[in-house]
């Protein structure tokens, strides 16, 4: 058993890695773009609506919280139902991160005509570097949102797995390496947050927009 979950630890951790290259690579190249087109990128980011970032920020934190709830509640061999109450409660505030990304959010943005390669209608200043910024906009949310969906069918697994009490205090390891993986995408959000809403010194003393 205890060979089983160092693999499966050793396992997650590998994909991590190849996570953290691949969005490591998506964050340069968004660095470097912003660097050349900087007046435009600050003028894309003062079109988002910075509230609705901040409220997906709050909830992704909850659901952290919830899921590290959850792997305690089996490594202290509680009944089932603390687990599953906790797995559930998570999935929940991952659905409400995504019905708020796209029901509200992309929403406004496909009104508003922010939406390159879709009607985008933006004719103010630094046009074409604002539509360079909502493509890496939509792209890198977008790409964290597919691996929030995925994070959304393994909890489910684990909600049947726990339902079917197969975990206990001493055994929880894919509670703990899918614990691992929801943490990730959170913390992927947590950078993506700052880089894609607060860029411009938008709350900026005399500087609001």
């Amino acid at each position: 058993m205890d060979q089983q979950h160092e693999a499966g630890n050793l396992g997650m951790w590998v994909f991590l890695v190849t996570e953290i290259m691949f969005f490591g690579g998506l964050f340069a190249c968004y660095t470097i773009y912003r660097a050349l087109h900087l007046e435009a990128f600050e003028t894309g980011s003062r079109l988002l609506e910075v509230q609705f970032g901040a409220a997906n920020t709050a909830v992704l934190i909850g659901s952290s919280l919830t899921m590290a709830l959850a792997i305690h509640a089996a490594q202290a061999g509680k009944r089932k139902s603390h687990i599953i109450f906790y797995l559930i409660l998570t999935m929940i505030l991952g659905a409400l991160f995504l019905g708020l990304k796209f029901t509200f959010e992309w929403h406004h943005d496909y009104i508003e005509h922010l939406v390159p390669g879709f009607g985008f209608a933006y004719t103010g200043p630094y046009a074409p570097g604002v539509e360079m910024f909502f493509c890496f906009y939509f792209f890198m949310t977008g790409l964290h949102a597919l691996h929030m969906i995925v994070g959304l069918g393994v909890l489910t697994v684990l909600t049947i797995m726990a339902a079917r009490g197969r975990f206990s205090a001493e055994y929880y390891y894919p509670l703990e390496v899918s614990g691992l993986y929801w943490h990730f995408v959170d913390i992927v959000w947590i950078f993506l947050f700052p880089l894609l809403y607060l860029i411009g010194g938008r709350y900026a003393m005399g500087g609001g927009h």
